[in-house]
């Protein structure tokens, strides 16, 4: 009994104090073994490592890449615009030994404060350069110059046993103090491009409408052209028809017109003339050339509610009574250049001999009214209002 009670005692001291001399080294870590604050080893390789129980301590380090987001700095470029700068690193241990020895009991956080202001110093020296603008800052080409800040924060980070792996600009701005002005330039920049934009668009739409102006006058003078040729051409053709039929019977052709003017003349339901008796209108409605003995018929007046079709059949019952209408008379010309008169149902006609009778049945059917002198003035008026 009493040696089962002393050798439990013992077996627990010595599996604590083998236990307590056994550290274990994870494969994302290094770690070093201290012996009163001085290095005794250096473990960098995953696994087991002994050490001396209440004298040695272990202590590990992070193997892995880590981050580290600097301060926001301002700096000035050359142009003399100040930028506001935030930028971060990424860094890693490579030389535990040479960690230690630079940041002693502080570990990481005492080295990433030493990073920090390394990294601001470089900041403000190369984007400070003198040929570094700000636009070159805030343009692609930043990455140059992302990569001569690292270049100089690693030489400056050697003795820190850390390799820094990269740097990269998070945000560049303005100062709030210029925002105003810079939005203000950047919009008035803006606008003016736009101004010379639509100016330019302008211009050009003035130019298609000048040329369609142009086509359109161009295509209207050459029609216009074209129709007073065809114009003319039938102007001239007629002329020469009318020729023809003037020189073919004089009178007759005098007679037709005169017929055709009294048809336009008495055209409306309540037409009036203001002529002098003597006018040459009223030629070929004179009856001097009646046989003597003969008296015309007075025109017939139209009866009180009778309407235009009476009157309309009045004057085919003078049809019927051998008198030749204005309306049934078509003149043709023949392919010897003759010209011949004949009715709407073709039957010729002898202008000789029917030129009196028409003139005679004109005559009766479209008698005027001459509108004796006193009521003249009050038939001007009333034409002229």
């Amino acid at each position: 009994m009493k040696k089962t009670a002393f050798i439990l005692p013992a077996l627990v001291i010595v599996v604590a104090v083998t236990l307590s001399s056994i550290f274990v080294v994870d494969e994302r870590e290094k770690a070093l073994v201290l012996q009163f604050g001085q290095i005794r080893q250096v473990k960098e390789e995953p696994g087991l490592g002994l050490k001396i129980p209440l004298i040695q301590e272990v202590v590990t380090y992070d193997d892995r890449i880590l981050s580290l987001d600097t301060q926001t700095i301002e700096v000035t470029p050359s142009d003399d615009r100040r930028l506001v700068v935030d930028a971060f690193a990424r860094y890693r241990i490579s030389d535990v030994v040479q960690f230690r020895q630079a940041v002693g009991a502080g570990g990481v956080r005492a080295a990433e404060d030493r990073l920090s202001s390394i990294l601001n110093a470089q900041i403000r020296e190369v984007l400070g350069a003198d040929q570094v603008t700000s636009d070159t800052i805030l343009s692609s080409d930043r990455r140059d110059l992302m990569t001569r800040i690292r270049e100089q924060a690693q030489r400056s980070a050697q003795g820190l046993g850390i390799d820094v792996v990269d740097v990269r600009l998070k945000q560049t701005n303005l100062p709030a103090q210029n925002l105003d002005a810079t939005f203000a330039r950047m919009r008035a920049e803006r606008e003016r491009e736009a101004a010379d934009e639509i100016a330019r668009g302008n211009e050009a739409a003035q130019r298609v409408r000048a040329l369609a102006d142009r086509t359109v006058v161009e295509t209207m003078s050459e029609a216009e052209r074209e129709a007073q040729v065809t114009r003319g051409e039938a102007d001239a053709e007629a002329n020469a028809i009318f020729a023809q039929a003037y020189g073919a019977d004089p009178e007759f052709f005098d007679f037709y017109r005169s017929l055709q003017a009294y048809e336009r003349a008495l055209q409306g339901s309540n037409s009036q003339l203001v002529l002098t008796p003597d006018s040459a209108f009223f030629d070929y409605l004179y009856n001097d050339d009646l046989p003597e003995g003969v008296v015309p018929a007075p025109a017939r007046a139209r009866a009180p509610g009778e309407s235009a079709a009476g009157e309309a059949s009045a004057t085919g019952d003078a049809a019927d009574a051998g008198v030749i209408r204005l309306d049934t008379i078509d003149v043709q010309q023949g392919e010897d250049g003759a010209i011949t008169f004949t009715t709407r149902d073709g039957q010729p006609i002898d202008a000789e001999a029917d030129a009196d009778a028409s003139a005679d049945s004109q005559a009766r059917v479209l008698e005027p009214r001459v509108i004796p002198p006193a009521e003249e003035g009050a038939a001007a008026e009333t034409a002229t209002q």
